[in-house]
């Protein structure tokens, strides 16, 4: 038979086992079998959202095991020359009888995709049939699967292993959290015991000893137990793992995490946390209606409140009927599992011109000059979020036919609108110990994650994360002698203080909360909620108010004393991004929210916070550096024990921890910045957050394990050894030149705050061989530093301070760790709310309740 005959345009053509095997033969060294620790993306294609469901199906390449969707498979087919894919369609069709009603309950038996569940594989009316064909290009002829008479033996045990494989999400070791929650395998099966136990919606307790926190409802029989000691402070005795251990429960949730949502299920079998699909139907078991209740971290229940007050109502909108929005910028985004503090920065991110161009705008150039595998490439996976949120094409509204059928039948034919954000995630959470999890986590931190790989993957010479950067002025004084320093550091976003002692209606928070200690200690419901309300400009005076500076050097006096810092701006950013910070500490060091309403306003005006730089009449703090002390004999450091343990300031730690950052992290950005404040090491911490180091515990060179509690070192080194990297870079990017910064350090012992100190000291260093081979190396290999070192660069949009509200993401619950993130934009003159995969207009944004807050600049 000859060649030509074999092809079709993408159809079937019959012909024998010996001519499936001769066709495949070219091919035989392109098929590969996947083997352990390969990822097999069968269920989504790296460049769009297409997956077997969609209309075109998924091809998934049978050598890099990667998936592409009908429009981008033939750029990897021409890219790489592969030609051989898989391709995978899921059908659904409507199971009706001969007199038009549904049929019983069938099984589907012909499904064998591991794709994700979205509910509807349980719907009586719908049937689902899975498919899958090898596809050779570019003649696309097809040969369909399973064809194991026909197809030669490596070709089979190449498709099966595909088409068993699991989700490239799951966990590849015991230890990484690079996953999404998988739904437990004692879910389906879980026994659960009538004797008759009833939650109680407040007054929770340990049964076997007297904790209210951190207690967990076992699914089996009940018991109330308290977890072990968790990295949020949060502690417990561990009696829920003894109870698994002596009984044999697998599954157990939090209390304190029950919404209408979802809840955090645990598996002691598993030893993860899981997905219960049928949590309301087991814990309704025990009393518990979660679709009725919002039970908190305190043991009392949302409804106790009076419908409109809880925050959980008031900013998803709860009780109005709101209407869905559907097209270009309207497309929600699927919850992986406490994925909301993802979906929510991201809708607010592309809603911004800057970035729409920058990525979506240039997704052919991207996509076409995407490394091989793209799931790995940061501009990628921007350019196709971006894409998958503008497009219109996964936010499609139902035809008319389904709407009838939806109101008829008061349900609908299933729909696929939206996105997966699991391969995003999946990557720009890599490696970090925090976003990587399923836990939930802060979503300013986020943001400034996100800030920190755009920064490290820039778009030629652009770089849309510079709408945000900013620069801040931060004049520090000395209060005995006042004299002044002007420093400028970047930011990209403003903190605002909650200023408690502002509040209007004190005398109500007062009333509310004797009434909340007697009904505590009655074991009473609560009374009802009153809510702190603060006005912003009083938040916007306690920014502008100057700050104590902790243990202060002056250089003036050459001896520590008072000082006191504000800080102004140097500039103004095109884009204003405002914090409010309602996370803190409890006296018990416990993370805790403060539920405040603040008066946001839409149009802002903060011209009057411009930085003025050293004013007539001020006298400016020496450049004089402290006092150094070095060993005679560097080696004998580490047995030095006269030596001071070294200074780090620990409000400046605590005030970084309060934003949810390892306190060893905190403490090694304190020393390293030189005890210089909170902000300066809140930007260190942002430019090491990656590396693999980033939580140990602090190694000072020529101090012991003793010297100070958490740091440790293993002695000093040789004044002429190269100073670390780390130290360099931080000197750098306060706009030093690299020789000097070396040079600096090395005269300083490496110490921080002392080399910075010799810098200003120190304005015209003698030059050296070495330190003009820096400077060279500099010019070459780090063109990107010194851009970002010339606060008069492009980089910095300066313009007038008047701004106008154009987005806010809101938080509900009680600290960082929990809880649930939503998203309100401005859109084409109207508020629109992104709650997940929810995509309506709004009808009473809660302004007053958010936590980050989005301005966009008014044109002069």
């Amino acid at each position: 038979m000859e060649r030509a005959a074999l092809f079709g345009n993408g159809r079937e053509a019959p012909m024998d086992a010996g001519d499936v095997g001769e066709l495949l033969i070219p091919y035989m060294p392109t098929i590969r079998v996947p083997k352990t620790g390969d990822r097999v993306y069968k269920t989504e294609c790296a460049f769009s959202y297409d997956s077997p469901d969609s209309e075109g199906g998924l091809y998934v390449c049978m050598k890099t095991f990667l998936g592409f969707g009908r429009e981008h498979v033939e750029r990897h087919y021409r890219k790489t020359g592969q030609c051989v894919f898989m391709h995978l369609k899921r059908h659904t069709k409507e199971v009706t009888g001969a007199s038009g009603g549904a049929l019983p309950k069938r099984r589907n038996t012909k499904l064998f995709l591991d794709l994700e569940s979205n509910g509807d594989l349980n719907n009586d009316d719908y049937e689902y049939e899975d498919e899958a064909k090898l596809v050779i290009f570019p003649d696309h002829y097809e040969i369909p699967l399973p064809n194991i008479e026909e197809l030669p033996a490596l070709v089979t045990i190449a498709c099966d292993a595909v088409l068993s494989s699991k989700s490239p999400y799951r966990k590849q070791d015991p230890d990484s959290w690079e996953d999404e929650l998988q739904v437990s395998k004692h879910a389906n099966s879980l026994v659960q015991m009538d004797n008759g136990v009833r939650i109680p919606p407040s007054g929770w307790k340990c049964s076997k000893c007297d904790l209210r926190e951190n207690l967990w409802l076992n699914l089996t029989d009940g018991s109330v137990l308290c977890g072990k000691w968790f990295f949020d402070g949060s502690g417990g005795n561990g009696h829920a793992l003894e109870h698994y251990k002596e009984m044999g429960y697998p599954l157990a949730v939090k209390l304190g995490t029950i919404t209408p949502d979802g809840a955090d299920v645990y598996s002691f079998d598993e030893e993860e946390p899981v997905l219960d699909p049928h949590i309301a139907k087991h814990l309704a078991h025990f009393g518990i209606d979660m679709l009725q209740m919002h039970v908190t971290e305190n043991g009392l229940r949302d409804n106790d409140i009076k419908p409109r007050v809880s925050e959980w109502e008031v900013i998803q909108e709860s009780g109005m009927k709101l209407k869905p929005m559907y097209g270009p910028g309207y497309t929600g985004m699927k919850n992986l599992g406490n994925s909301c503090y993802v979906s929510s920065i991201m809708q607010a991110i592309f809603s911004i011109p800057e970035f729409q161009r920058a990525y979506v705008g240039n997704l052919p150039r991207i996509f076409d000059y995407s490394p091989l595998d793209p799931t790995q490439d940061f501009n990628t996976q921007m350019a196709k979020l971006g894409h998958g949120l503008l497009s219109g094409q996964y936010s499609k509204p139902p035809v008319k036919s389904e709407l009838i059928e939806q109101v008829m039948k008061e349900e609908h034919k299933p729909q696929h609108n939206g996105i997966s954000p699991r391969m995003f995630k999946a990557f720009v959470s890599k490696g970090h110990p925090e976003f990587s999890s399923s836990r939930q986590q802060d979503a300013q931190e986020f943001f400034l994650h996100l800030i920190n790989l755009i920064e490290r993957n820039r778009i030629g010479s652009e770089n849309p994360s510079d709408v945000f950067r900013f620069l801040v002025e931060e004049r520090t004084q000395c209060c005995q002698s006042r004299k002044v320093r002007y420093t400028e550091r970047v930011d990209y976003l403003m903190q605002l203080p909650v200023a408690m002692e502002a509040a209007t209606n004190k005398d109500e928070l007062i009333a509310y909360e004797l009434k909340r200690r007697e009904a505590e200690t009655a074991r009473r419901p609560p009374p009802e909620f009153v809510r702190a309300r603060i006005p912003f400009s009083a938040c916007l005076q306690a920014f502008s108010e100057p700050e104590n500076v902790e243990d202060f050097w002056s250089s003036a006096l050459q001896a520590k004393s008072a000082g006191v810092k504000t800080s102004r701006f140097a500039s103004f950013p095109e884009y204003l991004v405002v914090q409010i910070k309602k996370f803190t500490f409890g006296l018990d060091w416990i993370p805790k929210k403060l539920d405040v309403s603040i008066d946001m306003p839409d149009l802002l005006d903060i011209s009057h916070l411009r930085a003025t730089g050293l004013q007539p009449g001020e006298e400016e703090l020496p450049d004089i550096s402290p006092p150094i002390i070095i060993p005679d004999d560097p080696k004998d450091g580490m047995m030095n024990h006269f030596m001071e343990p070294p200074d780090v300031d620990e409000s400046s730690v605590m005030q970084l921890a309060e934003m949810g950052f390892p306190l060893e992290a905190c403490r090694k950005a304190v020393y390293y910045t030189g005890n210089m404040g909170a902000e300066v090491a809140f930007n260190w911490i942002i430019a090491h957050m990656e590396e693999p180091d980033f939580a140990e515990p602090l190694a000072i060179p020529g101090y012991g394990a003793t010297a100070y509690p958490g740091i440790t070192g293993p002695g000093t080194p040789g004044l002429d050894n190269q100073p670390p990297e780390e130290m360099v870079a931080i000197i750098a990017s306060m706009g030093f030149q690299r020789n000097v910064a070396i040079q600096a350090l090395r005269a300083t012992n490496n110490n921080l705050e002392h080399a910075v100190e010799w810098i200003f000291s120190h304005p015209d260093p003698e030059g050296n061989e070495t330190a003009s081979e820096a400077m060279v190396m500099e010019n070459h290999m780090n063109a990107n530093l010194l851009a970002e070192s010339d606060p008069e660069g492009p980089r910095i949009k300066d313009g007038s301070g008047r701004y106008e509200l154009f987005g806010f993401v809101s938080h509900m619950g009680t600290s960082t760790m929990s809880g649930h993130y939503v998203c309100h934009l401005k859109k084409e003159g109207r508020w629109v709310i992104y709650n997940d995969l929810k995509v309506c207009a709004s009808e009473r944004p809660p302004k007053e309740l958010g936590y980050i807050y989005f301005y966009r600049r008014i044109p002069s």
